[in-house]
């Protein structure tokens, strides 16, 4: 398979994700994807000349490596990633879908006006296209997690396993090649899923908290203008300063004249309180 297409297809997502979008993103190009290629694929090889069975009996490995191994580990990785980044092209999808329709909408009214200023950006149908592309995401790992512990009975990769089954003639011993190697393996890529099974949780939280806010924030700008609407707010004047009458010369003193100058009107408060303080 051509991985390095969907690691492209991948990097047009990325542009309509959010922060926690983006690191997920890399998560499966990086330490899945390109684990998944490098290095998981030649590990595992062709499992079934590797596995040996204690018989001669025709047929009996044949039967006991299909008991031990009903699907290959590499097999049900490769399904794995496939579904795991289906859901993402979902948003793709609704994007140019978008894109189009605000192109015909632009051909058909010339006052250059558009129907969505920004396709891409996440507010009515595309929100919920995108919640449920997390939705999706998040819980095809984790049932890619439960299959692989249900037929492995666990995470675990044993050294020896014993078959009875047909044809062979009595209990005989199987022996794994590279146990450990694919058991660090196998753990890998259980550890990396489940990171990307909490980023997906944490991006859904995020975009609902980040959702419940902008109606709140909405709903009080509302409340507001219906307070303002309903009951005029009027400035009132503030209450004039009570202090003692003055006296009428004091009065006299303090009262400026605007039509002269500021040497003429201290002069004349200088004769005032002279004035006073021979009284």
């Amino acid at each position: 398979m051509n991985w390095s297409a969907l690691e492209s297809l991948l990097s047009g997502v990325n542009k309509y994700s959010t922060a926690f979008g983006r690191v997920w993103l890399s998560m499966v190009v990086v330490f899945r994807i390109m684990v998944f290629v490098v290095a998981a694929q030649r590990v595992w090889g062709d499992e079934n000349k590797d596995f040996i069975c204690n018989t001669r009996q025709p047929g009996c490995t044949n039967i006991c490596y299909d008991s031990v191994f009903p699907i290959s580990h590499i097999r049900l990785w490769a399904l794995q990633l496939i579904f795991v980044t289906c859901p993402s092209f979902m948003v793709m999808a609704h994007v140019k879908f978008r894109e189009e329709k605000d192109r015909k909408y632009t051909t058909t009214h010339t006052d250059g006006t558009h129907l969505y200023s920004n396709p891409g950006k996440k507010r009515g149908g595309l929100w919920w296209t995108y919640l449920i592309s997390l939705v999706f995401k998040a819980g095809l790992d984790a049932g890619f997690l439960y299959i692989l512990y249900r037929i492995y009975e666990g995470y675990d990769m044993p050294r020896l396993t014993k078959c009875s089954l047909e044809p062979c003639p009595n209990t005989v011993d199987c022996y794994i090649s590279r146990p450990t190697e694919k058991k660090i393996f196998t753990l890998f890529m259980v550890v990396t899923s489940a990171v990307c099974i909490f980023m997906c949780i944490i991006e859904m939280l995020y975009l609902i908290c980040k959702r419940c806010q902008k109606m709140f924030r909405v709903r009080v700008n509302h409340e507001r203008q219906v307070f303002a609407q309903n009951h005029e707010l009027i400035n009132l004047a503030p209450p004039r300063p009570q202090s003692r009458p003055q006296s009428r010369s004091q009065s006299r003193a303090q009262w400026v004249d605007p039509t002269m100058t500021s040497t003429q009107n201290l002069s004349k408060e200088k004769n005032g309180e002279m004035a006073t303080s021979k009284l």
